[in-house]
């Protein structure tokens, strides 16, 4: 179905061949992109300038914030803040609008465009509006993703959409571009996420496109519409690549004139010979309905393997849950869903950028037409990807005819793909055509004893679940109706309605509106000569998702209050984390004026450091930490409670690694992580820290580490740290260091 090949290949003729030669490199898609949009003026270290820019409202508030302070007049790029995280606004009391009506405030003084509650999550609205062939967009969401449509899109963390603001660049290393090869044509009742889950489960545990451009290429595009493309697309973020590009033909041409935007297509192909560093073969004829279990996309299965093994693979995600779970709670059951050989689930959901597109609802109503989900257990929501898109399923009757099979129809809102829609009963299990399932991300909320479990599947096999009441059924097991291809009649009155188009018509009298709860960020000191930090969490998981490290779900609220915010970090994997970290800042405040406290007087004697010169601070031992989601606030919360570093055998994703280097910390790895020992409490001595990076010695940095066992030395490096990181780091943060 789906073979990964690394090396170089060289394509030509429409096959690929094993080649030693790297020059072709050259003759990519990416690579044409990348240059075009490269400040630096050389291959190896390129300086992006995009060509627009995206936050919703869990990260607008803290990026306006952090360039307000960094020194910015006026938007320089067009930036769209959408809000589509936040919308339910009962959640939190007033904070979510509060937010909202900074954004407002903020589009009029700055020039941006701002995309009202409900009108369209973040992706589709770039889709609908602001993509273009040979583009590239920045966004401060993860799965920032339009390859499909020829364009480049990023996710990123805040502070590097700040860097935009403040008309600086994004700077990386080139990176490799691995080929994704389509073939053949996918089989009735086979649709987008089944083709998305069978590539990240071949890819994903390998790291085989990690922090990679995807390239998509191959007569199998043409054999499958834009929409199902764009469905495959957005998430290629679960492969942990860096970005996605594919080959653009006439199919996308009338993708732009449906939206009114014909002058943004261009015909993308890699040039004759192009040279690629890994080959991924993907047969999409061979491809099956998929389900990817709790708690990760890349627990993928066929749904027939999955049914056929239930009770041992249920089994599984219930012995990882109950890890989760606090002993004196009693465990809720997947197993018990398997009776009589078949799987029953509690819910379906179809929600936003992946899953709520018009052709995959289109899908799902000639499936469902005339049926009923049934009046038992089993519940299903749909959210629309854009209101244009649910005002033509209005206008087509498909609206009505889901509503009458029991499908409850909600508006354009993220809430199920992040925990703040449609949470599930403690012990559900629910199916969704949506982002992610990580642990944590549905609503679950294991300190108090509430378990959900959430699995991917692709909008038709959940529509066939559904009609058959719950029972779990591949798309492909039913009678499907002809396959057609759906008119679509894209309208933007409501957008020219709603959206305020601020864009190059910047207010600088304009006052930003404040509510109660946006507070600013708090002073950062610059990077002291020698470090004292006590380790606050150590987590030894194979890999520790952003939803660990800082919640989603209702935490959402206190986006915009950083001090509050932190509060919740590592929560729901680490209890004692906020506790422990808190008490070591209070050691740093009493050194920092100058009378430290009798434990600090202790540490830093223990240390063999003066005050003068030494900080104590708090650092995150993960193996692998920061998969999943672009969020600051995974890094940025500890930074707040005072943390100085994080210690990694590796980082997820470059996203969390440049997180932590914005908010100025260390991100240090350490070889042979996993058998370190390094346990909470235990304390890292870096002597000469500052020092080291001034001379640019980023290898072999010699720690000491003092635990009950006594001390031993350690040896951590910084690979690849720039010299811009370096200095973001000297200087304590991004916002000392351009307000220096």
């Amino acid at each position: 179905m789906i073979a990964c090949y690394p090396g170089l290949y060289k394509y030509e003729n429409g096959t690929f061949a094993k080649t030693d030669c790297a020059r072709g490199r050259e003759k990519t898609m990416a690579h044409a992109i990348l240059t075009a949009h490269n400040t630096s003026g050389e291959d190896k270290q390129l300086k992006i300038k995009f060509d627009g820019m995206a936050s919703h409202d869990i990260t607008y508030v803290g990026i306006i914030q952090t360039a307000r302070a960094s020194g910015m007049k006026k938007f320089p790029l067009p930036y769209v803040l959408t809000n589509c995280h936040n919308s339910l606004c009962a959640v939190g009391g007033t904070i979510n609008e509060d937010d909202h009506l900074f954004g407002l405030s903020a589009a009029k003084k700055y020039g941006g465009i701002y995309v009202p509650a409900h009108q369209a999550v973040i992706h589709q609205y770039m889709r609908e509006r602001m993509a273009g062939c040979g583009k590239m967009l920045l966004g401060s969401d993860s799965h920032t993703r339009y390859g499909a449509l020829g364009t480049m899109g990023v996710g990123e963390g805040g502070p590097e959409l700040v860097k935009q603001l403040c008309e600086k660049t994004y700077d990386i290393a080139y990176p490799d571009v691995v080929a994704i090869h389509l073939t053949g044509k996918p089989v009735r009742g086979v649709g987008p996420q089944d083709v998305a889950l069978a590539i990240i489960r071949a890819v994903f545990a390998s790291g085989f496109v990690k922090n990679k451009v995807m390239e998509f290429v191959g007569e199998g595009i043409g054999n499958i519409s834009v929409e199902y493309r764009n469905g495959i697309d957005v998430m290629t973020t679960e492969t942990t690549c860096l970005s996605s590009i594919w080959e653009t033909d006439e199919r996308v041409r009338g993708w732009y004139e449906t939206h009114l935007r014909s002058e943004e297509y261009k015909e993308l192909h890699p040039q004759e010979g192009a040279v690629y560093d890994g080959l991924v073969e993907v047969d999409l004829s061979a491809v099956e309905p998929m389900i990817a279990l709790p708690f990760h996309p890349s627990n993928a299965y066929t749904i027939r393997e999955f049914r056929e093994n239930a009770q041992e693979l249920l089994a599984k995600v219930e012995q990882e849950a109950r890890g989760m779970m606090d002993e004196k709670y009693p465990m809720p059951h997947l197993t018990d869903k398997v009776r009589e050989g078949q799987v029953y689930v509690e819910q379906g959901v179809v929600a936003g950028c992946s899953g709520g597109t018009f052709e995959n609802i289109m899908t799902m109503t000639d499936i469902m037409r005339g049926k009923s989900i049934g009046a038992d257990a089993f519940t299903m929501s749909l959210y629309p990807a854009s209101q244009p898109q649910f005002i033509e399923l209005m206008k087509n009757g498909a609206a009505a005819d889901l509503a009458a099979a029991g499908v409850v129809l909600r508006s354009a809102f993220c809430g199920p793909c992040f925990g703040a829609g449609d949470v599930p009963a403690n012990g559900g299990l629910s199916i969704r055509h949506a982002t992610r399932n990580f642990p944590n991300r549905e609503g679950a909320k294991p300190a108090n004893g509430q378990m959900a479990y959430v699995a991917l599947m692709d909008a038709r096999s959940i529509a066939a679940t559904a009609v058959n009441g719950g029972r779990l059924t591949a798309a492909t097991e039913i009678e499907l109706p002809e396959e057609k291809e759906y008119a679509y009649h894209y309208d933007p009155t409501l957008y020219g309605n709603r959206v305020y188009e601020g864009w190059g018509k910047a207010q600088p009298d304009e006052e930003l509106v404040f509510g109660p709860n946006i507070a600013d960020w708090p002073e950062q000191i610059a990077l002291p000569d020698n470090l004292v930090m006590e380790v606050a969490s150590a987590i030894y998981d194979p890999v520790t998702t952003t939803d660990e490290l800082i919640p989603s779900g209702e935490t959402s609220s206190y986006r915009s209050n950083p001090l509050k915010l932190s509060e919740f970090a590592l929560s729901r994997k680490d209890p004692q984390y906020v506790g422990r970290a808190k008490a070591i800042k209070a050691l740093e405040l009493s050194r920092r004026v100058g009378a430290p406290d009798a434990r600090a007087q202790e540490l830093l004697e223990k240390a063999g450091c003066e005050a003068k010169d030494t900080g104590i601070g708090s650092l995150v031992f993960a193996l692998k930490p920061g998969d999943g989601s672009a969020r600051e606030q995974a890094a940025s919360c500890q930074r707040v409670l005072g943390g100085c570093a994080n210690i990694a055998a590796e980082y997820a994703t470059k996203r969390y690694r440049s997180n932590v280097v914005n908010w100025g910390m260390l991100p240090f790895i350490l070889k042979d992580a996993a058998s370190s020992g390094i346990q909470a409490g235990d304390i890292v001595v870096i002597k000469g820290i500052r020092t080291a990076l001034e001379n640019e010695r980023y290898d072999a940095i010699p720690a000491t580490v003092i635990s009950k066992a006594g001390e031993r030395s350690i040896a951590l490096s910084l690979p690849a740290m720039t010299a811009d990181e370096r200095d973001i780091i000297l200087a304590g943060c991004l916002i000392n260091y351009y307000a220096k």
